[in-house]
């Protein structure tokens, strides 16, 4: 069966940047595709240091818990990474993550290419256009598919648990997850 990971960068253990994840990963699996929900929570994800190690071990060596990621997403189909927004863009942490996930696999087996997704920001009041534009140049420099929606992918919400309060957002969300497994499911036919 066809799958997507999903990819939260935030370190709450009550986030809501995972419960919009959770939202759009049932979307898909309605839709007759996978979905798993990962996360950088209580990782140290380091930036990568261009040893191109990856190029001759088929593998990131820096040991922070990302290479786990990394062989869950040689197996997927889709990608959808989602930061919350501080200070107006994303968390370092899940640049640094996609940063090296790119470099493993443009160094190795090109594992991201024709993979189908697109970035997701949540934020309070702003900087979720910035934080969506700085994780999307991760796909198309990876020969990814980015899948749209009838807006951007953007929840607002501040205290944990209330993404409910944006349903605009949340529908932006389904629709979204819904669209990445129909074109999942039309490049297998």
């Amino acid at each position: 069966m066809a799958k997507v990971i999903l990819l939260s960068g935030s370190p709450r253990a009550n986030s809501n940047t995972v419960d919009v994840l959770n939202i759009c990963a049932e979307e898909i699996k309605k839709n007759g595709v996978d979905a798993e929900v990962l996360s950088l929570r209580g990782k140290r994800i380091s930036s990568c240091i261009a040893c191109n190690k990856c190029v001759e071990k088929g593998n990131c060596v820096l040991n922070d818990g990302l290479e786990e990621i990394i062989n869950s997403l040689r197996e997927a189909d889709g990608f959808i990474p989602a930061a919350p927004v501080y200070f107006g863009t994303a968390r370092g942490d899940i640049m640094s993550a996609l940063q090296r996930i790119g470099k493993v696999s443009r160094g190795t087996d090109k594992f991201l290419s024709w993979m189908v997704g697109g970035p997701i920001a949540v934020a309070r009041r702003g900087g979720q256009t910035l934080t969506l534009q700085e994780m999307t140049m991760f796909f198309p420099i990876n020969e990814m598919i980015i899948v749209g929606s009838d807006y951007w992918n953007m929840v607002f919400a501040l205290e944990e648990g209330t993404t409910d309060q944006d349903s605009e957002g949340l529908n932006t969300i389904r629709l979204f997850g819904e669209n990445v497994a129909k074109l999942i499911n039309k490049l297998k036919e």
